[in-house]
């Protein structure tokens, strides 16, 4: 199998400082990932993924890590969309986010939107490990296809483990090549937006929220564990995005 493209590892470790605050002991990228640490508060440090490159494409394997001690608080996101893009390699890119969250942290990973460009191959896999006592809010939103275009070929598969229990363990393929039937009404019923949330609270072992719909063309599912899972479809990137915000705001009470 051609193997060339790009490689890349962008590393986050939050630690709690000992005074009330997070310091970032590590914070170290490479090729097209860029980490700028940004303004955040006295709790909590703030984190951007920058791209410094256009990608992924075609051939490149690309990953992210973000270890959140016991403690420590990390709210990390992107500057811009990230674009799927084909590329001089027939092979399809990878994509790997390996996010962790000890007892009493909590991580905030919202990035932008992930754009499967048309003539793009990428398999987005996310690996979230959560101690007991961990907090998570992690959001995920695809668009298939810019305006007017087809999507690329886009597997994503997202795995979440609490305490070492697997909680959620799924897998979505869009686009030429993908399953017959991912875009009838049965999976994306023609959406070209699919997104997800997953939000892991200690307080829903006691006050556990009831699987619904969450306004149309979103859901919420509970997990068998302090965490509930958001899904939702929609027909554009700014109707996807405010149904999660919605959801989220539903979930999580606002700190003021």
């Amino acid at each position: 199998m051609n193997t060339a493209g790009v490689r890349a590892l962008a590393r986050i470790r939050a630690r709690a400082d000992g005074r009330g605050g997070t310091c970032l002991p590590v914070l170290e990228s490479d090729g097209p990932l860029a980490l700028r640490r940004t303004r955040g508060s006295p709790a909590e440090a703030h984190v951007l993924l920058v791209g410094a490159m256009s990608g992924p494409l075609g051939g490149d394997r690309l990953t992210v890590r973000a270890d959140v001690e016991p403690g420590a608080r990390l709210r990390l996101g992107s500057a811009a969309a990230t674009l799927a893009l084909p590329g001089r390699h027939p092979d399809e890119a990878r994509y790997d986010v390996r996010l962790t969250v000890g007892a009493g942290g909590e991580l905030h990973w919202l990035p932008q939107q992930l754009i499967s460009v048309t003539g793009s191959g990428l398999r987005l896999t996310t690996d979230i490990g959560l101690a007991r006592g961990a907090r998570l809010v992690f959001r995920e939103e695809q668009v298939l296809g810019r305006a007017g275009e087809r999507p690329g070929t886009l597997t994503s598969r997202l795995t979440v483990r609490i305490a070492g229990r697997t909680v959620l363990d799924q897998e979505l393929a869009c686009g030429p090549g993908a399953p017959g039937g991912w875009d009838g009404p049965a999976v994306l019923g023609g959406h070209r937006a699919v997104g997800q949330l997953v939000v892991a609270r200690p307080e829903f072992e006691e006050n556990p929220v009831a699987a619904g719909e969450l306004g149309e063309g979103a859901a919420v599912l509970p997990l068998p564990g302090p965490a509930v899972l958001v899904t939702a479809v929609a027909p554009d990137a700014l109707r996807l995005r405010r149904l999660l915000d919605e959801a989220l705001s539903s979930l999580v009470p606002s700190r003021g």
